[in-house]
């Protein structure tokens, strides 16, 4: 008897038929995406070794929504941080060379150091929320090792009817290998 899991389509979703393409040239690989764009195909995965601006550019991704948790983040724990240090002055008046109970200046440390704690906190928080909405709508797609050491990669969901016309525009564009995955 085979037990169902529930939270398996979550964290192991079937994978997304496809075609790889791998490419040993940058200029080959931007190509290929222009291309890709320009017959209609807008929902592709590009693997680089290192981060490039050329990807980036021809990709026209919209900006993250992590860095909106970040500041969010930060703004909070510099605030928690205000108020917590102004709060336990008034609350313990100490009167410390002549200085007023609330000033502010000893205080920007701790205000700091909040707001790069929270920020930090609230990033990995937007991390994993993001990856998690991520990981319901796509299912696994294929990769291979050599695009963490010199190769570019795209990888192409398509089903079998569009295969061959996928295949031909990527080994058009100068992919060195296309294999169906």
């Amino acid at each position: 008897m085979k037990v169902l899991n529930p939270l398996a389509a979550i964290f192991h979703p079937p994978p997304t038929p496809g075609l790889l393409a791998v490419f040993g040239h940058l200029d080959a690989a931007v190509d290929a995406i222009g291309r890709l764009r320009a017959a209609g195909h807008t929902d592709f995965t590009v693997y680089s070794p290192v981060p490039r601006h050329e990807l980036e550019d021809a990709l026209d991704q919209p900006v993250s929504p992590v860095r909106m948790f970040t500041l969010v983040g930060g703004i909070a724990g510099c605030a928690i941080g205000a108020w917590i240090t102004l709060y336990m002055s008034y609350d313990w008046p100490v009167v410390v060379g002549g200085k007023p109970i609330g000033s502010i200046p000893p205080y920007v440390v701790i205000m700091f150091e909040m707001t790069v704690l929270f920020g930090a906190l609230s990033t990995i928080l937007g991390i994993a929320f993001n990856a998690l909405f991520a990981a319901r709508r796509l299912g696994t797609v294929a990769y291979d090792p050599r695009f963490t050491n010199d190769k570019f990669g795209i990888f192409v969901p398509s089903e079998s009817a569009r295969a061959g016309q996928v295949e031909s525009l990527l080994r058009g564009a100068g992919a060195e290998e296309v294999r169906r995955a």
